[in-house]
């Protein structure tokens, strides 16, 4: 008995040569049928085949090492936080490593010798007063000399540093830069100035650098630049003779804990944290998408078959009651979609090719990926993408046979003509009550830990979309009893043909109406939702920014502390108040484990701050920012249960562990950040120690420009540093959200463009089958055009009814999205979005409709009456 179920089992899993050849034969003569699917699962396997391509290349790639590239293993501290064992978030500083952690390396065995590197980012300022910076963009780092031979950086002609005011350029740098030995030039670190004077000139590893510019110092100056005298930033690994790097990098993990070692292409993660970042975020976005796109391939391809089982009904009524098993019923279908996705899969992968290299250029243009960081481009992604549309397609198959399967025979034959008019009370039952739960979800104030009201009604949205999904057609009854008159003159022949039609195939065309809702509804939320986060950012900002002048870098890390000591003795100056940004951690109970969020922070000094800097406190005191103490945002507050006076679970930057006092809470987070902690300590724990803007605020009756040209003197001595007025702050470094947008709405486009393909499909498969219909009414006295008439007041209340479900859908989580961020129950509304949405609803629906009516008025009335269903 077990035998027997496990090979019926396979039989549905795996068609035999018999069923895919019927299968063949049945797709040959019914292709149209089948066309709705083929282009969803080729859709999909474009899209899998993208998300596969950029998981493996977050895998497998990343850039190649320039100055660790002869070292055969480099050590680094732990450079992310493990939310479990699978997912991860990048620390956004470097972590570093105590110094004194070399000389435990040193001692293992198979290691010739452990080499201590530091970064320092540094701009260079040539004898001609030119300011000089890496390549292409790329950063000009400071280090030790000590650390060429992980290189190696052979001088190729001077000496190596002996003093602190002595450097050696690499070849590329001096080149570019036009320096020759022995010139002086001005190194600045921060904001800070410094002559040194040129003593070497080295060559770099493989001809060149191509991701940075190399300076070099005594090791001394370099760990005085650092800032950090007991920290190194990695340790190279120089191997003994037939050492072994992978077996080496074990050792070293076993001896000394709390070290991870790299080997191969992973020495670039090290060396670059850009590239380590981006292959973070590239294998997160794409694992979590791409299962994303399954799902919805399942149901595309479901909903497009059970059309195509609709329009075939009779054919399948004749073979119930002809003797065919549900068996049967189910293995043909089960050979048809095989068939159907194996082609897709493969006319898709060319287009999720180049999809993949789209959405990587997307993923650069927001700053998230390196221009430089490789594709891979394997078999792999291919496979995959076979495999989970194949499954997709046989799952979607399966649900849709199960109903036509297991209907007797004579009910077969009578469900072939009638169409059904009630929905399931399962069906009916669900859609009514996701209605209230989504309500709640949004205006409750029911937001579970971990997530802010915003982020809850955000989500809520997924529940009136399958609400629409549900009753859709009971919707759509109601629309065309209502609507359908003024929409529609019924003292027309046309226009009674369309409301009679729509009344008598109202499940047909709700088969098109609610799955255009549904993407109305998505696109909505997304489209104002941003709007409305941005919009009021805009007005916290424009509201709470009260300094009259900034003070920005033009080039490096940023402005050195001692430069707030300078400004604060110009006459006409009252507050001055340093900015320093980085992104935090914050870990807090949630129901029976942690949770951990997130968030933006900026170290401000608390000395008459509301004067520069208007946060919006809501309760406690910003001024008593100081020690082990933190302000949060009413929204960061209500996502991690904080009160004021309780201490939280705080990572910096540089994953340093502390557990500040909640000291302030206050409203105007989105613009300034969810998280304000006192400036020394966010500079002390940035990898530049320096901060992103200084605030000025002037005093009463101190004219503008003559304080401007004021602080300009002042800062001559300092040649990064910019004076500047209000917008300079909103374009400073560190500033806005590194192109989280931008990614948000790569994904959404895609995910709403697959959901534009299934109406599209939908349509033209529910219009297209309509071929007799057509012409039967050309037959008893219908024009042409009067058919075309029909089919336009059809469109008219297909695309009305669409806006009005996704439209209605929209209000409440919009209404908690703007509540949650702004305690303010209307959202705002982007005037070109909404054109945007409306345009390509009547784009899509009169398209698809008009198209498919042409195309099924091709044939001659005579002709096609008597053709097949």
């Amino acid at each position: 008995m077990v035998i027997r179920r496990l090979r019926r089992l396979v039989r549905l899993v795996i068609p035999s040569i018999k069923d895919l050849t019927l299968a063949w034969s049945t797709i040959k003569g019914r292709w149209g049928g089948f066309a709705g699917s083929f282009v969803a699962i080729a859709a999909g396997s474009a899209v899998i085949t993208a998300c596969g391509i950029l998981l493996l290349s977050g895998l497998g790639t990343g850039v190649t090492p320039e100055r660790y590239s002869g070292a055969a293993v480099v050590l680094s501290a732990e450079q992310s936080f493990w939310l479990d064992e699978s997912a991860e978030v990048r620390y956004s500083e470097r972590v570093t490593l105590p110094a004194d952690r070399v000389a435990a390396v040193a001692a293992v065995p198979g290691v010739q010798a452990a080499v201590p590197d530091v970064d320092v980012e540094v701009s260079m300022v040539t004898p001609d007063g030119d300011t000089v910076t890496g390549p292409d963009g790329f950063p000009l780092l400071g280090h030790g000399w000590s650390a060429t031979v992980l290189g190696p950086f052979p001088l190729r002609e001077g000496r190596a540093p002996a003093g602190p005011g002595e450097v050696v350029l690499d070849a590329g740098l001096a080149e570019r830069a036009g320096v020759p030995l022995d010139a002086t030039v001005q190194l600045v670190a921060g904001s800070l100035p410094a002559a040194y004077r040129v003593v070497g000139i080295a060559t770099a590893p493989g001809g060149g650098l191509d991701r940075q510019s190399a300076v070099f110092l005594s090791d001394e100056q370099a760990v005085a630049l650092s800032g950090r005298p007991d920290r190194v930033d990695a340790i190279g690994v120089l191997a003994a003779a037939g050492a072994d790097p992978v077996e080496l990098a074990g050792r070293i993990k076993a001896a000394v804990p709390g070290l991870v070692p790299h080997t191969g292409a992973e020495r670039g993660d090290v060396e670059f944290l850009d590239v380590g970042d981006a292959r973070s975020l590239v294998v997160e976005t794409a694992a979590s998408f791409g299962g994303t796109m399954v799902l919805f391939v399942v149901f595309v391809v479901a909903s497009t078959l059970a059309l195509s089982v609709q329009q075939r009904r009779r054919e399948l009524a004749l073979l119930r009651a002809i003797g065919a098993t549900p068996a049967q019923i189910h293995g043909m279908i089960g050979a048809e979609m095989t068939l159907v996705a194996l082609a897709g899969v493969l006319v898709g992968a060319i287009p999720g090719i180049a999809l993949a290299f789209l959405m990587r250029g997307v993923f650069i243009l927001a700053g998230a990926m390196p221009a430089d960081f490789e594709m891979e481009v394997g078999l792999w992604p291919l496979l995959i993408s076979l495999v989970l549309c194949m499954l997709s397609a046989r799952l979607g198959g399966w649900l849709v046979a199960r109903r036509v399967a297991k209907v007797s025979p004579v009910e077969a034959l009578g469900d072939a003509t009638v169409e059904p008019k009630k929905l399931g009370r399962v069906r009916l039952a669900i859609g009514v009550l996701l209605i209230p739960l989504g309500l709640l979800l949004t205006l409750g104030e029911v937001a579970s830990p971990g997530d802010s009201a915003a982020d809850t009604a955000g989500s809520a949205v997924l529940l009136f979309v399958v609400a629409v999904g549900c009753l859709g057609p009971v919707l759509l009854t109601v629309v065309i009893r209502l609507a359908g008159p003024f929409l529609n003159r019924s003292s027309t022949a046309h226009g009674f043909l369309a409301q009679a039609n729509s009344r008598a195939g109202s499940r047909r065309l709700s088969t098109a109406t609610t799955p255009l809702a549904m993407g109305v509804t998505l696109a909505a939320v997304q489209v104002f939702g941003a709007s409305t986060g941005l919009a009021a950012a805009d007005d916290q900002l424009a509201a709470g920014l009260r300094a009259d002048h900034v003070l920005t870098a033009s080039s490096g890390a940023g402005v050195s502390p001692q430069i707030v000591d300078a400004v604060r003795g110009v006459p006409g100056v009252t507050v001055v108040t340093p900015v320093a940004r980085m992104r935090v951690l914050v870990t807090f109970p949630s129901e029976d484990s942690t949770a951990t969020q997130v968030f933006d922070a900026q170290g401000v000094a608390p000395d008459r701050l509301s004067e520069t800097m208007d946060l919006g406190v809501l309760d406690g005191d910003t001024a008593q920012l100081q020690g082990e103490t933190v302000a949060l945002s009413r929204v960061a507050a209500e996502t991690v249960r904080a009160r004021l006076g309780e201490a939280v679970e705080l990572r910096l930057g540089d994953g340093t562990v502390t557990r500040p006092r909640v000291v302030a809470l206050y409203e105007n987070g989105l613009g300034f950040g969810d998280v304000t902690l006192p400036n020394d300590v966010v500079v002390a724990h940035t990898t530049a120690r320096v901060d992103t803007a200084v605030l000025i605020r002037a005093a009463a009756g101190t004219d503008s420009e003559d304080l401007a040209g004021a602080l300009r003197e002042v800062v001559k001595g300092y040649p990064t540093v910019e004076v500047g007025d209000r917008e300079a702050f909103l374009t400073a470094p560190g500033s806005g959200n590194s192109g989280d947008w931008a990614l948000n709405l790569l994904f959404q486009t895609v995910l709403l463009g697959y959901i534009a393909i299934a109406v599209v499909n939908t349509l033209v498969m529910s219009t297209a089958a309509r071929v007799r219909e057509f012409a039967m009414l050309q037959l008893i006295g219908a024009s042409r055009d009067q058919v075309r008439a029909m089919m336009n007041g059809e469109a008219r209340l297909v695309v009305f009814a669409a806006l009005l479900f996704g439209l209605l859908a929209t209000i409440p989580p919009l209404v908690g999205i703007s509540l949650g961020l702004t305690r303010s129950a209307v959202p705002s509304i982007s005037i070109l979005g909404l054109i945007a949405i409306v345009a390509l609803t009547v784009a899509l629906s009169w398209g698809a409709i008009t198209m498919a009516t042409r195309f099924a008025m091709r044939p001659a009335p005579v002709d096609a009456i008597g053709g097949r269903e």
